[in-house]
C-alpha cells in the first residue's frame, strides 16, 4: 500500500484575506511540500497540469525536477499530464529527464483532462477530444519501449526511424492512466495492461469497486496478469490535529474553489451540509484527524482494492503551514497505521 499527495498548485484568493499568492511563491512552496513528503516517508507526490490563472503548474515535470535533487525516495508523477493537447515525444523527454535527475523515481500519469483550456492554447479542436488521446497514447507507449521510432498518425507529423533521447533510468518508465471513473477509460487501461488512477472525488468511494473489477477483467481478457497491475485513487482531503479543526480549515477554501468551478460547469452551490456529508465515513472527502483519515483509507483498500492512495491537498488556497502539517501527519501517523493494518489484513486473506 502506497500513500502520497497530489496538488494542482492552486493560486485562488485566500478566503481569509482576499490576497492572491504569486505563481512563483506557490511553486516554491510546493517544492518545499514535496521535500517534506519525502522526509516523512510518503511514497509518491503528484503535480497536475493546468493552463488557467488559478493554478500555477502548467509544466509539472519542471516543478517535480526542482524537488528531485532535494529528495531521495519519493516517486514523482504528473497528476495528470493532459496528453491530448501535448506532444508525446516532448512529454517522454521531459519525464525521462526527470527520471535521470531523480535516479529512477519519475512516472507519467496520462489523462484526457477535465479542463479544456489547453486545447485552444495549443491549437487543437475539442471535437477530436477522444481521437487525440488515443493516438497520442499510442505514440507515448511506443516511446516507452523503443529507442528508435517509426510512427504515423492523423494529428502529429510522422516519425521515420528516429531516436528519442534521453532514455530513462527505469525500463520501462511507468505510465499510468488517469480516469474520472467512466467505463471506457478503465477498459482501455486494462486492455493496455497499464496501471490505473481513479479520481474519487464525489459520491461513495465503494461505488468504484465495480470499475476496478471491470478493469481487471479487461486486463485478463487481453492476456495481462491483473495481479501485477496497480490501482490508485486520488481524493480530496485534509488532516489536522483534531477532526473539527480539519473540517473548519478545509471547508472555506474548498467551497470557494468548488463554487468557482460550479459556475463554469453549471453545478449547484457547494455548502457546508454537502461538505459534511462527503466527509462522513462513506463519503469521498478524507478530512479529519490522523485516525479518521487512516480508517477511511483502510476501508477503501479493503472494499475497492486501491493499492495507492493520493490525498489531494489543498483544494483552493490554504496557508502553507497548514498544508505542511497535513503532509507531516499523513506521513508520520496515517501512512504507518494504514500500512500496518493492510499488511495484517492481507496476511489472513
Amino acid at each position: 500500500m502506497e500513500i502520497g499527495i497530489s496538488t494542482f498548485v492552486e493560486t485562488t484568493p485566500d478566503v481569509r484575506t482576499g490576497e492572491v499568492i504569486s505563481y512563483a511563491q506557490r511553486i516554491r512552496e510546493v517544492v518545499e511540500e514535496i521535500v517534506l513528503a519525502d522526509q516523512v516517508g510518503l511514497d509518491v507526490f503528484g503535480v497536475g497540469e493546468h493552463h488557467r490563472e488559478d493554478y500555477a503548474a502548467s509544466s509539472p515535470a519542471v516543478v517535480l525536477a526542482a524537488a528531485a535533487s532535494q529528495t531521495k525516495n519519493i516517486r514523482l508523477t504528473s497528476a495528470v499530464t493532459v496528453l491530448s493537447s501535448a506532444d508525446p515525444v516532448r512529454v517522454f523527454q521531459d519525464f525521462a529527464t526527470l527520471d535521470g535527475i531523480s535516479n529512477g523515481r519519475a512516472e507519467i500519469m496520462a489523462g484526457r483532462g477535465s479542463f479544456i483550456e489547453s486545447f485552444p492554447l495549443f491549437g487543437y479542436d475539442l471535437r477530436d477530444y477522444e481521437e487525440l488521446f488515443d493516438e497520442k497514447l499510442d505514440l507515448l507507449l511506443k516511446l516507452q519501449t523503443s529507442e528508435k521510432i517509426t510512427w504515423s498518425g492523423k494529428h502529429r507529423p510522422a516519425i521515420e526511424n528516429l531516436g528519442v533521447y534521453p532514455r530513462p533510468v527505469q525500463k520501462p518508465l511507468p505510465i499510468w492512466i488517469g480516469s474520472g471513473g467512466n467505463q471506457e477509460s478503465v477498459i482501455r487501461a486494462g486492455l493496455l495492461g497499464l496501471p490505473l488512477v481513479l479520481a474519487i472525488i464525489g459520491g461513495s468511494p465503494l461505488h468504484f469497486a465495480p470499475l476496478v473489477e471491470l478493469y481487471k477483467k479487461a486486463a485478463e481478457h487481453a492476456g495481462h496478469d491483473s495481479s501485477k497491475l496497480k490501482v490508485a485513487s486520488h481524493s480530496h482531503g485534509f488532516i489536522a490535529d483534531d477532526t473539527e479543526t480539519a473540517a473548519d480549515k478545509f471547508f472555506p477554501p474548498t467551497q470557494y474553489a468548488m463554487n468557482k468551478l460550479g459556475k463554469e460547469r453549471g453545478w449547484g452551490p457547494y455548502n457546508r451540509s454537502s461538505f459534511d456529508a462527503a466527509r462522513s465515513f462513506e463519503g469521498a472527502l478524507y478530512v479529519g484527524d490522523a485516525d479518521t483519515v487512516a480508517e477511511k483509507i483502510i476501508h477503501l483498500r479493503k472494499n475497492v482494492g486501491i493499492e495507492r492512495f493520493m490525498l489531494h491537498v489543498p483544494v483552493g488556497t490554504m496557508p502553507h503551514e497548514d498544508v505542511m502539517r497535513a503532509i507531516e501527519l499523513l506521513g508520520t501517523r496515517v501512512a504507518p497505521k494504514v500500512k500496518e493494518e493492510v499488511a495484517r489484513w492481507e496476511s489472513v486473506q
